[in-house]
């Protein structure tokens, strides 16, 4: 088979590193692999095209936030993607996340339906089915057709115009359009909320994310690690990890308040945008690493993950951090309380800070065998698993 992957990213972030396994897997079990993306620094690779334009990718941006419409341009950009596409010829296609103001998605959905291409659409997010949102989080307009947007002003902002309800209806018209369409979810949490839209009655699955449980995201030692951070002997660490880890989404400041109740306990936070902000003294503030052994490392190092997002679809970090055998506690955020089991997992309400401090406690009190966590988990979450899953439902839409 020749398939094609489409995201945003490569080889970095949540849905990069998955489509960075997926193509790598592919080839390993010797089909034809390419990747197009539309935003980062260029990869050099056999079939590996980052068709964004940067000065198309601002320029789309900008005019998003005058116009409020997004997947609108990129013009340029989406024309290197379809001649690309017209080379490979791929049988078939796996979009992942096509927001991010890189693809003009009208002509991207009318080639694949012209030349009745097989899609397999991965949401990573809300956004295939809401007017313009990654995360509808309390409101349900995106259950009737959107439009008086309550959130017009967040990613992807509009500061004049409200579009939502054509771009509803536009993504309503195109995804309608694909005769063979496969979606997944990483979750059943969002394969619910999927159910509930304008694609109801269609082929909607669940596949878990997967990562490298084998060579990287397994228990590691990390004892120069403590030696840098001044760690005694026996003394407990939680770690909090996210890219812009201190935006309200990611929750950071939850973590930070946590600190202050716990002044017993290290916390050690990576993804912090800003590191001149202010913390309490017991927490270690580091910026963002695309260094994933060290990643690993740290999750090796502490006792305990916590994370305090306020939705997410999934959280590959929750993952990452159970194969590396260190538990987790944190906010129920939509899906990882539902994918996560307990006791390796546990979850409280949003926003309830004591009941989060008692779960901290209870996974930093009980005696676990990092590697019985991580044998368990990696069963779970291998990206093997999920290239398996995947390759299976390529083979299945081709027929």
């Amino acid at each position: 088979m020749k398939i094609l992957q489409i995201n945003s990213v490569y080889g970095t972030g949540s849905t990069g590193k998955i489509v960075y396994d997926l193509y790598t897997r592919t080839r390993e079990d010797g089909h034809q692999a390419a990747v197009c993306y539309g935003r980062g620094p260029v990869v050099k690779g056999e079939n590996i095209l980052k068709f964004g334009l940067d000065w198309e990718t601002y320029l789309h941006a900008g005019l998003t936030r005058l116009t409020g419409l997004t997947g609108c341009w990129s013009f340029f950009s989406t024309r290197r993607l379809l001649q690309f596409m017209d080379i490979f010829h791929p049988d078939v296609i796996h979009l992942h996340e096509p927001h991010a103001y890189f693809v003009n998605l009208s002509p991207l959905f009318r080639y694949i339906k012209d030349k009745d291409i097989p899609l397999v659409y991965t949401f990573h997010c809300e956004f295939a089915y809401t007017g313009k949102c990654g995360y509808a989080y309390e409101c349900e307009r995106w259950k009737s057709g959107c439009g008086h947007c309550p959130d017009v002003r967040c990613y992807p902002s509009s500061l004049f115009f409200d579009f939502t309800a054509y771009m509803f209806q536009q993504k309503r018209e195109l995804l309608s359009g694909l005769s063979r369409l496969v979606i997944t979810t990483p979750s059943q949490w969002l394969s619910e909320r999927a159910k509930q839209s304008f694609l109801k009655g269609r082929d909607i699955r669940v596949v878990h994310n997967g990562i490298d449980t084998g060579g990287v995201f397994h228990p590691w030692d990390s004892r120069d690690l403590r030696k840098r951070h001044g760690l005694a002997a026996g003394e407990k660490v939680v770690l909090a990890v996210a890219p812009d880890l201190m935006s309200a989404r990611k929750g950071g400041q939850w973590v930070a308040k946590l600190a202050e109740m716990m002044t017993d306990v290290r916390f050690i936070l990576i993804g912090v945008e800003d590191l001149s902000e202010t913390f309490p003294p017991n927490v270690t503030a580091l910026g963002r690493t695309e260094n994933q052994e060290e990643l690993a490392a740290y999750y090796s190092l502490v006792d305990c993950f916590v994370i305090c997002s306020k939705k997410e679809t999934f959280s590959l970090t929750c993952a990452e951090s159970l194969c590396c055998g260190t538990p987790i506690a944190g906010f129920c955020a939509g899906a990882p309380e539902t994918i996560f089991p307990s006791p390796m997992a546990e979850f409280v309400h949003y926003g309830d800070l004591n009941t989060l401090e008692q779960a901290v406690r209870t996974q930093l009190e009980r005696c676990w065998e990092r590697d019985a966590i991580a044998q368990e988990a990696a069963k779970m979450f291998s990206s093997r698993r999920m290239y398996e899953d995947y390759k299976k439902m390529y083979q299945e839409i081709v027929k």
